[in-house]
């Protein structure tokens, strides 16, 4: 099967705009078994995008049109197709039902210009968007069929799963015989991982495929079948890499490390508080992005300054001026403060060095401590992350949520999160 994609958009050429959809949508085709035949970047010009859809789907089984369907002048997708095909724009009634429901449910009023992401070429079929105020489309432009996806990435990823894939493995009659299963691991390299499962699994079936997809901050490890037959092969194997990384493994599919902490705190009958410095609230921010977050999280300390750890948390003086707000005396004083005064279980407290200043000769920059548990039980550990600033406040999130998560399953939390790094350092 060839697949094309056409990408559309003056910020796409000019730079200003990195593509990132065609590597969602390629990430995606692998589960179909297929890969894209071509790609081509077009610009905010009608002539060019009619002349690029007639060529690519004279030469391809799917096109997949990304962009250009919002409701500026520049947003040209659904005129070119209309005219490549030589068919008229209508008025679609479900795109106009969409747009209206959409703008009713934000308060908004529906222009002029928002009116013409209901005009369609006729005959095309709809793409649900359950979040944008666009809709997809699609249609048969030959033997082609062509589909219209939104540019915004969120929406997007949406329809890929949902409505993309099935679409294209109905045209291509493609076979919906196989079994895929995707763990989600954080903790260990990806390296680390192939190196184990060659040394403990040497008679690995060569039926079931195995890939590694980094996802930061996890790895996805995605085992994949083909055939009813091998569907009992799968599931074997799969429960034997999920027990030989038990502790790493922090649910299936696309679970968030935010998500794996919740539900570990919801099985365990835990609430939440955290304390944070260096991360600016990120902990909070991500375990209340999460549904049903209420049921876990009682609230959250964001302690920036040596001032308000003194006076929001209790920090001692003394402690501050003897061992600095970077230390483990100063995040364990944080967790008792922040636990002492709400009525959570557990907490994360945390001070670190996210630079590019403020290091010194002992605590150089990326130098970060954590304290997590309760207060009968309290635990604290130093990690040195040495990473740009953003990077070092998302690991330190991610290494934070997974020891609480570890703690309050009761399993191990010495687990050495940056192994590989430090061999290549030393």
């Amino acid at each position: 099967m060839k697949i094309s994609y056409l990408l559309t958009g003056n910020e796409l050429m000019s730079g200003d705009t990195v593509d990132s959809n065609s590597s969602l949508l390629s990430q995606a085709l692998k589960d179909l078994g297929v890969m894209p035949f071509k790609k081509l970047v077009v610009g905010d010009d009608k002539r060019l995008l009619i002349d690029a859809i007639n060529g690519l789907a004279r030469e391809s089984d799917v096109l997949i049109i990304n962009g250009g369907l919002g409701p500026t002048q520049d947003d040209l997708t659904a005129q070119a197709l209309a005219e490549a095909m030589q068919t008229p724009l209508e008025q679609h009634p479900k795109a106009l039902a969409h747009l209206e429901q959409w703008a009713e449910q934000r308060g908004f009023t529906i222009t002029q210009s928002n009116l013409t992401q209901a005009q369609l070429p006729q005959g095309c079929e709809i793409i649900e968007n359950p979040v944008g105020s666009a809709v997809g489309f699609h249609c048969l432009h030959g033997k082609c069929l062509v589909m219209c996806t939104p540019g915004v990435p969120s929406e997007l990823k949406r329809m890929v799963q949902e409505q993309l894939l099935p679409l294209i493995r109905n045209h291509g009659n493609l076979s919906d015989k196989g079994m895929i299963t995707r763990l989600r691991l954080f903790g260990i390299t990806e390296s680390g991982l192939q190196d184990i499962i060659d040394k403990q699994f040497p008679d690995w079936p060569n039926e079931v495929e195995l890939g590694f997809r980094v996802q930061m901050p996890v790895i996805e490890v995605k085992l994949r079948t083909l055939g009813e037959e091998f569907d009992a092969l799968n599931q074997r194997w799969s429960a034997k890499v999920a027990s030989l990384f038990s502790d790493y493994v922090i649910g299936k599919d696309n679970t968030r490390l935010s998500q794996a902490l919740n539900r570990a705190l919801l099985a365990a009958n835990k609430r939440l508080v955290t304390a944070e410095s260096c991360t600016g609230g990120a902990i909070a921010a991500g375990v209340t992005s999460e549904s049903g977050a209420s049921d876990v999280f009682d609230g959250g300390f964001v302690v920036y300054s040596n001032a308000m750890k003194k006076s929001l948390l209790g920090v001692s003086e003394d402690t501050l001026n003897d061992h600095g707000a970077v230390s483990e005396a100063t995040v364990r004083e944080m967790l008792n403060g922040a636990l002492q005064r709400t009525q959570a279980d557990v907490g994360l407290a945390i001070s670190g060095i996210a630079g590019p200043k403020g290091g010194s000769p002992d605590k150089p920059v990326g130098t970060v401590w954590m304290a997590w548990g309760s207060l009968e039980s309290p635990s604290a550990r130093r990690f040195f992350l040495p990473m740009p600033r953003l990077a070092f406040q998302r690991t330190a999130t991610a290494i934070a949520m997974d020891l609480l998560r570890r703690e309050v399953m009761g399993l191990p939390t010495s687990v050495d999160y940056f192994a590989e790094l430090k061999r290549k350092k030393s």
